[in-house]
């Protein structure tokens, strides 16, 4: 089993920073690909950002590229989602999320993975 716990989460003004951090226990942290994922009230959830298994290769969507970055270290086995020059549009409650693969390079391939954070709240204010 995989354990996922997510922090940093919290009220920021629109143009402000956070930084959420996910924490892994469980099996080998390097194994799988981390996966940040949004949802917002009444929408649909968002894969936002995925880091490869080694943490060369980034992939993030549209609504964030540029603003945000993903990034991991397999000795702590940590995953980071840095977030900047964040609006309203951001608030969402963000989960960290794992899945295993054999592909090298962050892909977007897939929306249902294989372990789940519990989530953490982000709240940006105009």
């Amino acid at each position: 089993q995989v354990q996922l716990v997510e922090s940093g989460g919290g009220l920021v003004q629109a143009g402000g920073s956070l930084t959420l951090s996910c924490a892994q226990s469980g099996r080998t942290f390097s194994t799988y690909a981390m996966v940040w994922v949004r949802q917002a009230p009444g929408k649909e959830r968002e894969v936002v950002a995925i880091v490869s298994k080694s943490g060369d290769t980034q992939w993030y969507a549209d609504s964030v590229k540029g603003r945000f970055t993903i990034s991991r270290d397999n000795v702590k086995r940590t995953v980071s989602l840095q977030m900047n020059k964040l609006n309203p549009e951001d608030t969402a409650v963000y989960y960290c999320a794992a899945y295993w693969t054999v592909k090298t390079r962050a892909t977007f391939d897939r929306t249902e993975f294989d372990y789940w954070g519990q989530g953490t709240q982000v709240t940006v204010s105009s």
